[in-house]
């Protein structure tokens, strides 16, 4: 499957992507190399190949929830270019 430069600048389009018009050719050639590669993985033969869904059936070490580095509330609010008591200080946002 090829695409030509009108089937991109619709893609583009559908995506909602401003392409310029000089873009165009180098995208084409982008587009045109990853269904080129998607094509060679079709090829391949998957007969008796169950799906994945991720890397294995490994499972992640458990360990105890504990609270490691906390009680530097004043070494953080440090670096704050404005703070209100303990807190940072930011500009308000919605009226």
């Amino acid at each position: 499957m090829s695409l030509d430069t009108a089937t991109v600048r619709r893609v583009a389009s559908l995506a909602r992507l401003r392409v310029e018009e000089q873009d165009l050719p180098r995208l084409e050639t982008e587009l045109n190399g990853i269904l080129g590669w998607i094509e060679q993985l079709q090829a391949v033969d998957t007969t008796g190949v169950e799906p994945m869904a991720g890397g294995g059936a490994e499972s992640l070490r458990m360990r105890e929830d504990q609270v490691t580095d906390g009680g530097q509330q004043q070494a953080v609010l440090a670096n704050a270019p404005d703070r209100a008591d303990a807190f940072f200080a930011v500009p308000k946002v919605v009226e």
